[in-house]
């Protein structure tokens, strides 16, 4: 008798979920193993805080004892780690069991308070594994959400707290696009730009952010007997609209922000139904000057936007820089 392959497949679902399980539910409880052990590191500490030198001898003494019979984990760094994570996340009741050990280790290089809570709750929501969460926290993420957003806003946002509503509060300017392995000094077509993004889905997805998934690629519109051809479209369940691409591999001008609004009208008065909201278009672009966005588009516009994109993950200091511009031309433009 032939079994269904149905019943196979399900079969197998059920082992690889409950090995999955397995390994998370291993993982945490190593995780609050070393918190407590952190914990325990710390309180010893504070008995002996009169004797400067007390912290280095315990972790070093403990160390010598631990470390020929468990092995590595107990050597004289990860000791020290143990305890900066005890005293990074005092309350063992907040560590979530959807992070590994490797996330909270990556995390203890997170300084801000409300960095770390951002990436956990993103991390959670989204089960991004740990090489996402680095990608994400390299690109400084959180930052570049706010030069667009208040930090209130993008925290509600994360913690399911609030519906976006407006574009800006989940597209980010500029979008970092290293994943597709093309050299910012080299010279290569829109094609070739377009076809790395494809090539690279789930990277750009990441990147995007919540709630985006594909739609189509060189989506075609006629228009009495003229043909045109959308780069990419997507749509986004939280904004509840599409979301299209027009990739321009040079200095936005004002012809491009004309021919995505042409897009965006075709598809709000012919692909949209009743019950979405207006189509985005964003103008993915090498350069752009912010005057020439503002006066190309009517006021209150929130229908396109132009996002700048960068092919290497910025410093913190270029971030930081760009940050200080952006609110210059906002004081000179409000």
């Amino acid at each position: 008798m032939e079994l269904s392959q149905n019943l196979i497949h399900e079969i197998k679902s059920l082992i690889a979920k409950a090995k999955e399980g397995a390994i998370r539910s291993v993982d945490y409880h190593r995780t609050v193993m070393y918190w407590h052990i952190g914990e325990r590191i710390f309180n010893e500490e504070q008995q002996g805080k009169d004797r400067a030198d007390y912290g280095n001898y315990l972790i070093k003494y403990l160390s010598e004892q631990l470390q020929p019979e468990y092995g590595s984990g107990f050597s004289v760094r990860q000791l020290e780690r143990y305890r900066q994570f005890y005293r990074t996340f005092p309350i063992a009741s907040t560590l979530r069991t959807q992070l590994s050990w490797s996330h909270y280790k990556l995390l203890l290089g997170v300084d801000n308070e409300d960095k770390r809570e951002y990436y956990i709750t993103e991390t959670a929501k989204n089960n991004w594994s740990v090489r996402q969460m680095e990608r994400q926290i390299n690109s400084q993420l959180f930052e570049r959400l706010l030069m667009s957003n208040d930090k209130e806003s993008v925290l509600a946002v994360a913690r399911n707290e609030v519906i976006p509503t407006n574009p800006n509060e989940i597209i980010k300017d500029p979008l970092i696009l290293e994943f597709l392995g093309l050299k910012r000094e080299s010279a290569y077509y829109e094609k070739d730009f377009e076809q790395a993004i494809i090539t690279n889905l789930q990277d750009f997805l990441l990147e995007l952010g919540n709630g985006f998934s594909f739609v189509a690629r060189q989506k075609r519109i006629h228009l009495d007997g003229d043909e045109f051809f959308i780069d990419l479209a997507f749509y986004n369940r939280l904004l509840q609209c599409f979301v299209l691409f027009e990739i321009k591999t040079h200095k936005l001008t004002h012809e491009d922000l004309g021919q995505l609004q042409m897009y965006v009208n075709y598809y709000d008065r012919v692909e949209k139904v009743a019950h979405e909201k207006p189509t985005i278009g964003i103008l993915l672009c090498a350069d752009k000057n912010d005057a020439v966005v503002k006066y190309s588009l009517p006021e209150n516009n929130n229908s396109i936007l132009a996002s700048q994109y960068q092919l290497y993950l910025p410093t913190e200091e270029q971030l930081l820089t760009e940050i200080r511009r952006e609110i210059e031309i906002l004081k000179h433009t409000n």
